[in-house]
């Protein structure tokens, strides 16, 4: 609509066209009111019955909550109105009536459970916190972006339906594919590895990874969004040094430019100060045993359960680095130590939950076959990888953010889902 103004750009002594949807009617007798919405904010148009023409009125009266409009008329100063404007109408045209009966509210006033919320989500991402959610995701990605860049990273695209899984085991969703079996990939991992082996060095990759684990929890999802960073000539401490900054820039632009979303989500919201705490492993398991918090204390080797790191995180209060996890238990494209029980992996965790998986990464092609061969893969089903670290590769750490979950904690959300437009767990396949 060439002609349109945001209800937000409305000013006193204009004439504007707006168009918006109808959020509310609140009809007074004599004169009544209609609130439209768009991107920007609402506006209320007046309508004095006596005075206007009767199938105006109708019409702007008439109309269903949420039906989209076209209103063109004259913006008044009114310091009764929420915005402290109104538009007194010339013309009304509804675009696209809706049904009387909504499956949800879209003005917030009656709660729908969360499965209802994701059946409809267009209807749900038109409530202000909702959309506060999704406005804030754009803002962390590009900021994430932009903090990429300012690393000298440049940003690449990796398949995601390959010949192998990343990880091998049963956490793969398999496809056909032009009469070939093959899988959607779980990580972009060792497309990442190849690259920095190229002229490139440094890069990202923001993109679906798809796991097919069967758990319904409010942390996990089956399709997922992950960030992803790998450079050449790092190793793990810088690889840490460089996540830190990515997430703590995230907080940043969201303090500076989502002020209007984080008064509609209502919460208190801190950018992390300092540096984050690099725990060992060991201190980590001690840590965790000392708060009594489990029914058995953990040993050397074991990975943390969901109640050692949640007790962890209450503990530390803030975001952490756990470092220095045994070999045993980390992936075989994870470096080892010159204390080859001590691996070069790292995580980076919220006080709720891991957010970060890391390490420096073996560039040694003998090395990392013995790893394939440990963890009981077959180096030849991932021959294009490994044959490419015949000819130079150089040392290189990365890691990998969980994108649903950055913005999860860092909005305080109960349940993952409400993080992703159109979720994709074991029980949702549509929208």
């Amino acid at each position: 609509m060439q002609n349109r103004t945001y209800t937000a750009d409305a000013e006193p002594g204009d004439t504007v066209t707006v168009a918006g949807w109808v959020h509310e009617i609140r009809d007074l007798g004599g004169i009544a009111f209609l609130i439209v919405r768009d991107t920007t904010g609402k506006i209320q148009v007046k309508f004095e019955k006596d005075d206007m023409d009767e199938d105006l009125v109708e019409t702007g009266l008439g109309v269903n909550r949420e039906s989209v409009v076209e209103i063109t008329g004259d913006v008044k100063e009114e310091p009764r109105a929420p915005t402290d404007v109104e538009i007194v109408p010339t013309d009304v045209d509804v675009i696209a009536e809706a049904e009387p009966e909504l499956p949800l509210d879209p003005s917030g006033k009656v709660d729908a459970d969360l499965s209802t919320r994701l059946d409809n989500r267009t209807l749900d991402a038109r409530k202000d916190d909702v959309e506060a959610v999704f406005k804030i995701r754009a803002e962390v990605l590009r900021a994430v972006r932009e903090t990429f860049r300012d690393l000298g990273c440049s940003e690449i695209n990796t398949p995601k339906i390959v010949a192998t899984g990343t990880e091998g085991g049963t956490e793969l969703f398999p496809i056909t594919y032009f009469g070939e079996e093959a899988f959607m990939n779980q990580s972009p991992q060792l497309f990442k590895q190849l690259m920095v082996g190229s002229g490139l060095e440094r890069v990202f990759e923001i993109g679906p990874i798809f796991r097919a684990e069967e758990h319904n929890t409010p942390r996990h999802l089956n399709e997922a969004t992950s960030i992803d960073f790998e450079s050449a000539f790092y190793d793990h401490h810088e690889a840490m040094d460089a996540c830190e900054a990515v997430v703590t820039a995230a907080y940043e632009a969201v303090a500076e430019n989502c002020g209007d979303e984080l008064d509609a989500l209502d919460i208190d919201f801190e950018v992390p100060e300092g540096d984050f705490p690099r725990l060992t492993y060991e201190e980590a398991i001690e840590r965790i045993n000392a708060t009594g918090e489990l029914d058995e204390m953990l040993v050397w080797g074991d990975d943390l359960p969901t109640e050692g790191e949640k007790a962890l995180g209450e503990d530390v209060g803030t975001h952490y680095f756990i470092t220095d996890w045994p070999s045993e238990i980390k992936p075989f494209y994870i470096m080892d130590q010159d204390d080859e029980e001590l691996s070069t992996g790292f995580d980076m965790m919220h006080p709720r939950m891991e957010l970060v998986s890391g390490g420096q990464r073996e560039h040694r092609y003998d090395r990392l076959v013995e790893g394939f061969e440990q963890q009981g893969l077959d180096p030849e089903a991932f021959d294009y990888y490994t044959k490419m670290f015949k000819y130079g590769m150089p040392p290189h750490a990365g890691w990998g953010l969980g994108g649903e979950r950055l913005i999860m904690t860092m909005l305080g959300l109960d349940n993952i889902r409400e993080a992703v437009l159109f979720p994709r767990d074991r029980q949702r396949l549509s929208p």
